[in-house]
């Protein structure tokens, strides 16, 4: 059981890193391409922002995910590599269908990487949810000096 807590609290730790890192990325990489300068003014430049910011914050859960399977695979709990994936894809994602299941010396692992993508999946909603805000702000900023 201290192994997998141990193990467990290796990958979150592993996986915030990994979060964060993409975090930073996405953020460095919108004031280096100056996207409030041409991301800002039309509806396709947003949507555009708003689906590159999605599909690396997507990347990097996939990414997440792989680990946790690498990991089951092993210390052999998982033999498989499509199973591991696809254990550790239903389980990052909470969404548990449960036809896979760990070996018994195993099990508690999973709750942690259940734990783990609520949390991942928790920061990248806010993130999103930062950037919209950041995008309904300027349009009431710019609203705000056509007006003055």
């Amino acid at each position: 059981m201290l192994q997998q807590i141990a193990l467990g609290s290796i990958l979150m730790v592993v996986t915030t890193i990994i979060h964060a890192g993409c975090t930073i990325a996405a953020l460095l990489g919108l004031r280096m391409t100056r996207a409030n300068l041409w991301a800002l003014r039309t509806r396709s430049g947003r949507m555009g922002l708003i689906a590159a910011l999605v599909l690396m914050m997507f990347f990097a859960a996939l990414f997440e995910v792989t680990i946790w399977a690498a990991v089951y695979l092993a210390v052999g709990a998982i033999s498989a590599v499509e199973t591991a994936l696809y254990f550790s894809m239903v389980t990052f994602t909470t969404l548990g269908y449960g036809d896979i299941v760990l070996k018994e010396g195993w099990r508690l692992l999973a709750s942690f990487e259940a734990a783990n993508g609520i949390i991942m999946f928790g920061w990248t909603t806010a993130l999103i949810f930062a950037v919209v805000h950041r995008l309904a702000t300027h349009d009431q900023e710019l609203a705000g000096e056509t007006h003055s």
